[in-house]
Protein backbone atom coordinates (compact mmCIF):
# COMPACT_ATOMS: atom_id res chain seq x y z
CA UNK A 1 0.00 0.00 0.00
CA UNK A 2 1.22 3.50 -0.61
CA UNK A 3 2.60 5.01 2.46
CA UNK A 4 0.84 8.11 1.94
CA UNK A 5 -1.99 6.00 1.54
CA UNK A 6 -3.71 6.38 5.17
CA UNK A 7 -3.18 10.02 5.44
CA UNK A 8 -5.14 10.71 2.16
CA UNK A 9 -7.92 8.41 3.73
CA UNK A 10 -7.67 10.53 6.32
CA UNK A 11 -8.20 13.55 4.63
CA UNK A 12 -10.62 12.49 1.86
CA UNK A 13 -12.80 10.79 5.03
CA UNK A 14 -12.65 13.56 7.04
CA UNK A 15 -13.87 16.44 3.68
CA UNK A 16 -16.53 13.38 3.12
CA UNK A 17 -17.85 13.60 5.94
CA UNK A 18 -18.16 17.31 6.35
CA UNK A 19 -19.67 17.50 3.10
CA UNK A 20 -22.41 14.94 4.13
CA UNK A 21 -22.66 16.35 8.05
CA UNK A 22 -23.30 19.91 6.10
CA UNK A 23 -26.07 18.44 3.42
CA UNK A 24 -27.69 16.62 5.68
CA UNK A 25 -28.42 19.17 8.40
CA UNK A 26 -29.29 22.01 5.56
CA UNK A 27 -33.10 22.28 4.82
CA UNK A 28 -32.46 22.40 0.95
CA UNK A 29 -29.98 20.01 0.13
CA UNK A 30 -31.39 17.17 2.88
CA UNK A 31 -33.91 15.74 0.37
CA UNK A 32 -31.00 14.95 -2.66
CA UNK A 33 -28.41 13.00 0.16
CA UNK A 34 -31.54 11.14 1.49
CA UNK A 35 -32.74 10.48 -1.86
CA UNK A 36 -29.13 9.37 -3.01
CA UNK A 37 -29.17 6.96 -0.22
CA UNK A 38 -32.93 5.80 -1.20
CA UNK A 39 -31.12 4.98 -5.05
CA UNK A 40 -28.03 3.29 -4.11
CA UNK A 41 -29.81 1.19 -1.16
CA UNK A 42 -32.40 -0.49 -3.68
CA UNK A 43 -30.12 0.02 -6.28
CA UNK A 44 -28.21 -3.34 -4.57
CA UNK A 45 -31.21 -5.25 -3.93
CA UNK A 46 -31.28 -7.24 -7.36
CA UNK A 47 -27.33 -7.67 -7.32
CA UNK A 48 -27.33 -8.95 -4.04
CA UNK A 49 -30.20 -11.65 -4.38
CA UNK A 50 -28.09 -12.72 -7.43
CA UNK A 51 -24.83 -13.61 -5.74
CA UNK A 52 -27.34 -15.64 -2.78
CA UNK A 53 -28.57 -17.43 -5.18
CA UNK A 54 -24.96 -18.27 -7.06
CA UNK A 55 -23.39 -18.67 -3.93
CA UNK A 56 -25.98 -20.72 -3.17
CA UNK A 57 -25.53 -22.99 -6.48
CA UNK A 58 -22.00 -23.24 -5.61
CA UNK A 59 -22.36 -24.68 -2.26
CA UNK A 60 -21.98 -21.62 0.12
CA UNK A 61 -24.97 -21.90 2.04
CA UNK A 62 -23.13 -20.01 5.11
CA UNK A 63 -22.56 -16.66 2.39
CA UNK A 64 -25.59 -17.56 0.37
CA UNK A 65 -27.52 -16.96 4.13
CA UNK A 66 -25.52 -13.87 4.57
CA UNK A 67 -26.06 -12.37 1.03
CA UNK A 68 -29.79 -13.15 1.76
CA UNK A 69 -29.98 -11.21 4.97
CA UNK A 70 -27.82 -8.20 3.50
CA UNK A 71 -30.39 -8.25 0.69
CA UNK A 72 -32.92 -7.85 2.90
CA UNK A 73 -30.85 -5.12 4.81
CA UNK A 74 -30.49 -3.08 1.83
CA UNK A 75 -34.26 -3.39 0.86
CA UNK A 76 -35.02 -1.86 4.52
CA UNK A 77 -32.68 0.61 4.16
CA UNK A 78 -33.87 1.92 0.84
CA UNK A 79 -37.39 1.99 2.23
CA UNK A 80 -36.29 4.05 5.27
CA UNK A 81 -34.95 6.70 3.15
CA UNK A 82 -37.64 6.65 0.89
CA UNK A 83 -40.10 7.14 4.39
CA UNK A 84 -37.50 9.98 5.28
CA UNK A 85 -38.64 11.65 1.68
CA UNK A 86 -41.89 11.60 2.64
CA UNK A 87 -41.67 13.00 5.90
CA UNK A 88 -40.25 16.06 4.03
CA UNK A 89 -43.36 15.87 1.50
CA UNK A 90 -40.19 15.07 -1.21
CA UNK A 91 -39.61 11.57 -2.82
CA UNK A 92 -37.01 10.54 -5.80
CA UNK A 93 -37.69 11.20 -8.83
CA UNK A 94 -38.70 8.63 -11.41
CA UNK A 95 -35.70 8.71 -14.32
CA UNK A 96 -37.20 5.72 -16.06
CA UNK A 97 -40.49 7.27 -16.50
CA UNK A 98 -38.93 10.65 -17.76
CA UNK A 99 -36.63 8.48 -20.20
CA UNK A 100 -37.53 7.29 -23.76
CA UNK A 101 -37.61 3.25 -23.11
CA UNK A 102 -37.36 2.87 -26.89
CA UNK A 103 -33.51 3.60 -25.94
CA UNK A 104 -31.18 1.69 -24.31
CA UNK A 105 -29.46 3.08 -21.12
CA UNK A 106 -26.20 3.86 -21.81
CA UNK A 107 -25.51 6.00 -18.51
CA UNK A 108 -21.99 6.52 -18.40
CA UNK A 109 -20.15 5.14 -15.18
CA UNK A 110 -19.42 8.68 -12.21
CA UNK A 111 -15.92 9.39 -11.56
CA UNK A 112 -16.20 7.64 -8.17
CA UNK A 113 -17.22 4.40 -9.86
CA UNK A 114 -14.79 4.94 -12.70
CA UNK A 115 -11.68 5.34 -10.41
CA UNK A 116 -13.07 2.75 -7.68
CA UNK A 117 -13.46 0.01 -10.47
CA UNK A 118 -10.45 0.77 -12.51
CA UNK A 119 -9.72 -1.88 -15.06
CA UNK A 120 -12.83 -3.07 -14.98
CA UNK A 121 -15.77 -2.99 -17.15
CA UNK A 122 -19.64 -3.44 -15.77
CA UNK A 123 -19.82 -6.75 -17.58
CA UNK A 124 -16.63 -7.62 -15.40
CA UNK A 125 -18.92 -7.15 -12.25
CA UNK A 126 -21.81 -8.55 -13.01
CA UNK A 127 -22.98 -10.58 -10.29
CA UNK A 128 -23.34 -13.94 -12.60
CA UNK A 129 -19.41 -13.43 -13.63
CA UNK A 130 -17.72 -10.84 -10.74
CA UNK A 131 -14.65 -12.73 -8.85
CA UNK A 132 -15.38 -13.55 -5.45
CA UNK A 133 -12.29 -12.08 -3.98
CA UNK A 134 -12.89 -8.19 -5.86
CA UNK A 135 -16.92 -8.29 -4.13
CA UNK A 136 -15.52 -9.24 -0.83
CA UNK A 137 -12.75 -6.49 -0.74
CA UNK A 138 -14.83 -3.65 -2.58
CA UNK A 139 -17.43 -4.26 -0.94
CA UNK A 140 -16.07 -4.54 2.62
CA UNK A 141 -14.43 -1.18 1.97
CA UNK A 142 -18.00 0.65 0.93
CA UNK A 143 -19.78 -0.97 3.42
CA UNK A 144 -17.18 0.12 6.77
CA UNK A 145 -16.73 3.60 5.41
CA UNK A 146 -20.77 3.89 5.37
CA UNK A 147 -20.95 2.87 8.21
CA UNK A 148 -18.84 6.03 9.73
CA UNK A 149 -20.37 8.05 7.37
CA UNK A 150 -23.94 7.39 8.67
CA UNK A 151 -22.90 7.50 11.61
CA UNK A 152 -21.41 10.82 11.78
CA UNK A 153 -25.20 12.16 9.42
CA UNK A 154 -26.79 11.01 12.13
CA UNK A 155 -24.87 12.76 14.93
CA UNK A 156 -24.96 15.92 12.33
CA UNK A 157 -28.97 16.37 12.79
CA UNK A 158 -28.75 15.66 16.70
CA UNK A 159 -30.77 19.11 17.70
CA UNK A 160 -32.48 19.86 14.20
CA UNK A 161 -36.13 20.13 14.69
CA UNK A 162 -38.15 16.76 13.81
CA UNK A 163 -35.30 14.84 12.70
CA UNK A 164 -35.78 12.25 15.64
CA UNK A 165 -37.14 9.42 13.03
CA UNK A 166 -35.11 10.53 10.17
CA UNK A 167 -31.63 9.98 12.69
CA UNK A 168 -32.63 6.90 13.99
CA UNK A 169 -33.76 5.57 10.81
CA UNK A 170 -29.90 6.70 9.70
CA UNK A 171 -28.20 4.72 13.08
CA UNK A 172 -30.42 1.59 12.05
CA UNK A 173 -28.91 1.54 8.52
CA UNK A 174 -24.84 2.26 10.21
CA UNK A 175 -25.77 -0.58 12.21
CA UNK A 176 -26.68 -2.65 9.94
CA UNK A 177 -23.44 -1.57 7.13
CA UNK A 178 -21.26 -2.41 10.49
CA UNK A 179 -22.25 -5.77 10.30
CA UNK A 180 -22.07 -6.48 6.40
CA UNK A 181 -18.62 -4.89 6.67
CA UNK A 182 -17.72 -7.78 9.45
CA UNK A 183 -19.41 -10.62 7.64
CA UNK A 184 -17.59 -9.42 3.93
CA UNK A 185 -14.09 -9.47 5.72
CA UNK A 186 -15.01 -13.06 7.46
CA UNK A 187 -16.06 -14.29 4.24
CA UNK A 188 -12.71 -13.37 2.89
CA UNK A 189 -10.54 -15.11 6.21
CA UNK A 190 -12.69 -17.65 5.63
CA UNK A 191 -11.71 -18.56 1.66
CA UNK A 192 -8.15 -17.14 1.46
CA UNK A 193 -6.59 -16.81 4.59
CA UNK A 194 -5.39 -13.64 6.79
CA UNK A 195 -2.27 -12.49 4.71
CA UNK A 196 -4.80 -12.33 0.83
CA UNK A 197 -7.56 -10.74 3.23
CA UNK A 198 -5.06 -8.17 4.51
CA UNK A 199 -3.63 -7.55 0.94
CA UNK A 200 -7.14 -7.54 -0.70
CA UNK A 201 -8.35 -4.86 2.09
CA UNK A 202 -5.04 -2.40 1.27
CA UNK A 203 -5.52 -2.82 -2.07
CA UNK A 204 -9.23 -2.13 -2.06
CA UNK A 205 -8.63 0.94 0.51
CA UNK A 206 -5.67 2.60 -1.48
CA UNK A 207 -8.38 1.96 -4.77
CA UNK A 208 -11.11 3.64 -2.77
CA UNK A 209 -8.57 7.14 -1.66
CA UNK A 210 -8.15 7.16 -5.77
CA UNK A 211 -12.10 7.26 -6.14
CA UNK A 212 -11.98 9.98 -3.55
CA UNK A 213 -9.68 12.30 -4.95
CA UNK A 214 -11.55 11.84 -8.61
CA UNK A 215 -15.06 12.99 -7.01
CA UNK A 216 -13.65 15.80 -5.46
CA UNK A 217 -11.88 16.56 -8.89
CA UNK A 218 -15.06 15.97 -10.40
CA UNK A 219 -17.18 18.29 -8.05
CA UNK A 220 -14.44 20.66 -8.99
CA UNK A 221 -15.32 20.65 -12.56
CA UNK A 222 -18.77 21.01 -11.80
CA UNK A 223 -18.58 24.16 -9.30
CA UNK A 224 -20.25 22.02 -6.49
CA UNK A 225 -23.06 20.92 -8.93
CA UNK A 226 -24.80 18.08 -8.23
CA UNK A 227 -27.48 16.03 -10.03
CA UNK A 228 -30.87 16.67 -8.58
CA UNK A 229 -32.55 13.16 -7.30
CA UNK A 230 -35.88 14.49 -5.28
CA UNK A 231 -38.97 15.89 -6.19
CA UNK A 232 -42.23 17.04 -4.77
CA UNK A 233 -44.44 13.97 -3.79
CA UNK A 234 -47.13 14.04 -6.38
CA UNK A 235 -49.77 13.15 -3.52
CA UNK A 236 -48.41 15.46 -0.71
CA UNK A 237 -50.36 17.61 1.10
CA UNK A 238 -51.30 20.97 -0.02
CA UNK A 239 -48.75 22.58 2.96
CA UNK A 240 -45.18 21.16 2.79
CA UNK A 241 -44.40 19.57 6.43
CA UNK A 242 -40.55 21.18 5.74
CA UNK A 243 -42.65 24.76 5.14
CA UNK A 244 -43.94 23.83 8.58
CA UNK A 245 -40.89 23.50 10.30
CA UNK A 246 -38.86 26.22 8.15
CA UNK A 247 -36.69 27.28 10.88
CA UNK A 248 -33.05 29.01 10.83
CA UNK A 249 -30.57 25.86 10.99
CA UNK A 250 -27.03 26.04 10.42
CA UNK A 251 -25.77 24.47 6.73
Amino acid sequence: MNPFTPILQLVGSGATAYLMASQIRDVKTRPNVLAGFQLAESGSVPFLSKLSDRARAEGDDWLADKLAQHTNDERRHGQIFANALKQLNKEVIDFKASTDSSEPSQEKRGPFIEAYFRGYTQADLKPEVIEWPIFFASTHILEADACQDFRLMAQALEGVPNMEKIQAGILSVSKDEERHASYLKEAMLRRYGYLTTTSLIHEWRSRKVDALLAMVWGLIQRQGAMRTLAQDRVDAPAESQEAKLAVPQAA
